[in-house]
């Protein structure tokens, strides 16, 4: 399904042999089933965007419209982006570092990231002539597949493991599309929608044959950073691993601004990840000074980030070594008191996810991988509201009392005396 591409695309190229491709619905190279990667005629852009120009657009990701794969005039949209970079100063007294900021992506439409990935899919979907949207997904990705799909009078198909959590099952059904519960985990999920993806040619898989556009979504939260921080670029950063493309985009992202003239600076930004110990391929692969990701069996309280064969992990690696970062794994008791530390310093709630990004932070800064004199920015990609049951039998109420002034007294008698 061919379509015009937009303004500044100038096609497709295979990120493993070079060659060059239409701008169409292909994620794939047909001679060595590399991944293709929308390339740009970044000279034109630069002859156009600047701060101003970014400054006057919407409150939103589409601000960055110059740099993205799909036309911007009537994007799907929910409104996902410009979230808030929260200077994090009790987090950082805690971890003993310096500038820390928390890049709060909870506060997206569907409450994570994937609501910028899920826009400029969806865009760049209909621009091609799709009429239903699909996806393989942990939550996130269904919640957000979901609600654009019904915002843009799309039909949608979303599957996702049957294990998983209640909150996001609900919160991808409210929307009224399909939602099939397969018996296995993410990979076994994602196997099955690559099949499918051949078996329906006119379905609009996400992350499957329109991935290529998909994961330019991500790029945006370098660009939101950047200007957030006055057009300047952290020292370092702490993304979440779960297929890699995230982590591989954030870096992708600063060293376009640079291209196309919107920072001053060539960006030298330290990369770093975040895996769950119960789902660290990337993480063991670092470890082991390997360049083999070999596959995992997830198993982890952190599903959004249970992908144990990740499409993008061989660079997501490569982008943490050539930058000088590092890779962490945490466990499941980790991740709970990263979510904890957190709402505790800085009133943010974050799914598993997010707990894993703190722990890790933690454990990176304890052993001087992040130091203390850099400029960090640690990604929050989820809404704790969605995974609650991972933290719910850690937490309650201080007390309970009869409804007396007595009973309260005598309880903060018994504070006080702690």
């Amino acid at each position: 399904m061919p379509s015009p591409p937009g303004p500044y695309v100038t096609g497709l190229t295979c990120r493993e042999c070079g060659r060059p491709y239409p701008a169409e619905a292909l994620h794939v190279c047909e001679y060595c089933f590399g991944p293709l990667e929308v390339a740009y005629d970044y000279e034109a852009i630069a002859s156009v965007t600047s701060r101003e120009r970014i400054a006057a657009g919407p409150t939103s990701m589409w601000r960055y419209a110059d740099l993205l794969p799909a036309e911007s005039t009537d994007p799907v949209s929910l409104g996902a982006g410009f979230t808030p970079l929260v200077r994090a100063d009790r987090l950082a007294a805690e971890l003993g570092l310096g500038e820390l900021w928390v890049k709060n992506d909870t506060l997206n439409p569907t409450g994570s990231f994937k609501d910028r990935v899920v826009s400029v899919a969806l865009t760049k979907a209909r621009e091609l002539g799709f009429k239903v949207a699909a996806c393989a997904s942990t939550g996130n990705l269904a919640n957000s597949v979901a609600a654009h799909a019904a915002h843009a009078g799309m039909q949608s198909i979303v599957f996702i493991p049957s294990d998983l959590e209640e909150a996001k099952i609900v919160t991808t059904a409210v929307y009224g599309g399909r939602l099939v519960a397969v018996e296995g985990n993410y990979d076994d999920v994602n196997r099955l929608c690559a099949e499918l993806a051949g078996e329906h040619p006119t379905w609009a898989f996400v992350n499957v044959n329109i991935r290529t556009y998909y994961a330019e979504g991500s790029k945006t939260l370098a660009f939101e950073v950047a200007e957030q921080l006055g057009w300047m670029v952290p020292d370092h950063v702490v993304v979440p691993v779960a297929s890699g493309s995230q982590l591989v985009k954030v870096h992708k992202g600063f060293d376009e601004l640079h291209k196309v003239g919107l920072l001053d600076e060539e960006p030298h930004v330290r990369v770093s990840g975040a895996q769950a110990a119960g789902c660290s391929p990337v993480a063991t692969a670092f470890l082991e000074k390997s360049d083999l990701i070999r596959p995992q069996k997830p198993k982890t309280i952190a599903k959004s980030l249970a992908i144990g064969n990740p499409a993008d992990g061989w660079y997501a690696l490569d982008v943490i070594r050539s930058t000088g970062g590092g890779v962490g794994s945490v466990t499941d008791e980790e991740i709970v008191e990263g979510i904890r530390l957190l709402a505790r310093t800085e009133g943010i709630f974050a799914e598993t996810a997010g707990g894993v990004t703190i722990a890790t932070l933690a454990k990176l800064a304890a052993s001087g991988v992040v130091r203390p004199d850099e400029r960090v920015v640690a990604y929050v990609t989820g809404l704790g509201l969605k995974t609650i049951d991972a933290v719910s039998p850690h937490v309650g109420p201080t007390v309970t009392i009869p409804p007396s002034m007595e009973a309260f007294a005598a309880f903060m008698e018994t504070e006080s005396g702690r």
